[in-house]
C-alpha cells in the first residue's frame, strides 16, 4: 500500500494528534502517580481480634483499614489496574478524535494558501494584472498574499517597462535601416547616376550606418550597466572627470559654449571604464541640450566619505515634472530635445550609477537646463 502523500495538512495533522497523544500520556502518567501515592498514603491498621472486616456504616477508608494488609495491596493493585486501563482507552478514543479535528482544522487554516496557490498558479505574463486580495484577519497568510501582490505589480511594471523598451529599441534600429535602404534606392534607381551622387548616397549610408553603431554600442552598455559589477576596484572620479571636460572643451566652443570644471579629491569605487561612460553622458547630454552662450559645470567633490558628482548646465526650461521621464530608454522633451540624442544618454547614466550603488539626483533648473548629481556610496560601504 502507497501511503499517503506528505502534504503540509498531513504533517499539521499528525503533529497535531502526536501533541495530544503526548500531552495525554503525561496526563495519565502524572495521574497514576498521585492516585497511587493517595492510595500509599493511606494507613492500614492491622484488624482487631474477632473484627469481621467491615464494621458498620464504614466509610471507605475505615473499610480498608480493617482489612488485612494482602487484601488491601491487592485491591489497591486492581483500582491502579482499572485507572491504567480505562485512561488508556479514554486517550485512544480522544487520540483518534483529535486527528479528525486536527485534519479538519489543518484543512481550514490551509484553505487560503490554496487560494493562493491556484491563483498564482493561473497567473502569467498575459494576465499580471491579476491579484490575489486576500481577505480575513491580518495574519501570517494575508501578509503573505500581500507580498505577492507587491511583487505581481512589480513584475507588471517591469514587463511593461520592457515591452516599451523592446518597441522603442525596435523603432530606433529600424529608422536607419529604413535610411539607408531609400537611400540606396534612390541612387541604384536614377538612370544619370553619376560618381558624385552615388559618393553623396554612400556617405549618407555611412551616417546612417554610423547612427545604428552608436545606438548598439549604447544598449549594449545600458544592458552592461544594469547587468550589476562584479568586481569593484577605487578609481580617481576627480582626474576622470577633468580628463572627459578638458576632451569636450573643443566641442562646447564650436557650440558656443564654456565649459567648467571644479574638482576636488574623491575616490569612487566600481568599473572606471563605466564610471567614465556615465560621466561623458551627462556632459554630452549637457552640451546637446543648451542654448548659445550657455554653459556646462562639471564639479567633484567629497561628502561624508561618498564621493559626489554634479553636472549642472543652462538650456531651455525643463518642467519639474517631466525630470523623472527623462531617465526613461528613449524618452525625449519636446522638439527642444530631440535631434543628434538618442534618448539613451541618462538611461544609461541610472543604469551605471544603479550598478555603482549610487543614487542619482535631477533637478530642474528655474533658469533653464538642469543639474544632474550622483552621489557614490563610500568606498568601506
Amino acid at each position: 500500500m502507497r501511503l499517503p502523500r506528505r502534504t503540509v495538512r498531513f504533517r499539521l495533522t499528525l503533529l497535531y494528534g502526536g501533541l495530544f497523544l503526548a500531552s495525554g500520556a503525561a496526563l495519565l502518567a502524572v495521574t497514576y502517580v498521585l492516585v497511587k501515592y493517595a492510595m500509599d498514603s493511606t494507613p492500614v491498621k492491622a484488624p482487631a481480634p474477632g473484627d469481621l472486616g467491615v464494621r458498620a456504616d464504614p466509610g471507605m477508608g475505615e473499610m480498608l483499614s480493617v482489612l488485612p494488609p494482602e487484601e488491601v495491596e491487592s485491591q489497591k493493585a486492581e483500582v491502579l489496574q482499572q485507572l491504567v486501563g480505562a485512561s488508556g482507552i479514554a486517550l485512544a478514543l480522544m487520540s483518534g478524535l483529535s486527528i479528525v479535528l486536527g485534519w479538519v482544522v489543518a484543512g481550514r487554516t490551509l484553505g487560503r494558501i490554496r487560494t493562493i496557490t491556484a491563483t498564482t498558479r493561473d497567473i502569467s505574463a498575459t494576465n499580471l494584472h491579476r491579484r490575489l486580495a486576500l481577505d480575513g484577519p491580518a495574519d501570517e497568510l494575508k501578509e503573505l498574499g500581500d507580498t505577492i501582490d507587491a511583487l505581481l505589480t512589480r513584475l507588471e511594471d517591469a514587463f511593461r517597462s520592457q515591452r516599451r523598451f523592446v518597441g522603442n529599441a525596435s523603432h530606433e534600429l529600424r529608422t536607419p535601416l529604413n535610411r539607408q535602404r531609400v537611400i540606396g534606392q534612390v541612387a541604384l534607381a536614377d538612370p544619370e547616376a553619376g560618381v558624385e551622387s552615388l559618393r553623396a548616397a554612400h556617405e549618407r549610408i555611412l551616417v546612417a550606418g554610423e547612427q545604428q553603431a552608436r545606438l548598439l554600442e549604447s544598449l549594449l552598455t545600458l544592458s552592461r550597466g544594469e547587468a550589476g559589477l562584479d568586481v569593484r576596484d577605487p578609481f580617481d572620479l576627480a582626474a576622470l572627470c577633468q580628463e572627459v571636460a578638458g576632451a569636450r572643451e573643443a566641442e562646447a566652443a564650436a557650440r558656443g559654449l564654456v565649459i567648467r570644471a571644479q574638482v576636488g579629491a574623491a575616490v569612487a569605487s566600481g568599473h572606471r571604464a563605466l564610471a567614465e561612460r556615465l560621466v561623458v553622458n551627462l556632459v554630452d547630454n549637457a552640451l546637446r541640450h543648451n542654448v548659445p552662450g550657455g554653459w556646462v559645470e562639471v564639479g567633484v567633490r567629497t561628502a561624508a566619505g561618498s564621493a559626489v558628482l554634479t553636472v549642472e548646465n543652462s538650456g531651455p526650461l525643463v518642467p519639474p515634472d517631466a525630470v523623472e521621464g527623462l531617465f526613461q530608454p528613449f524618452q525625449r522633451m519636446g522638439a527642444a530635445r530631440t535631434g543628434e540624442g538618442l534618448g539613451l544618454g541618462l538611461s544609461i547614466v541610472q543604469a551605471v550609477a544603479a550598478a555603482h550603488d549610487a543614487a542619482v539626483t535631477a533637478v530642474a533648473r528655474p533658469g533653464g537646463g538642469l543639474s544632474v548629481t550622483v552621489a557614490f556610496p563610500p568606498q568601506n560601504a
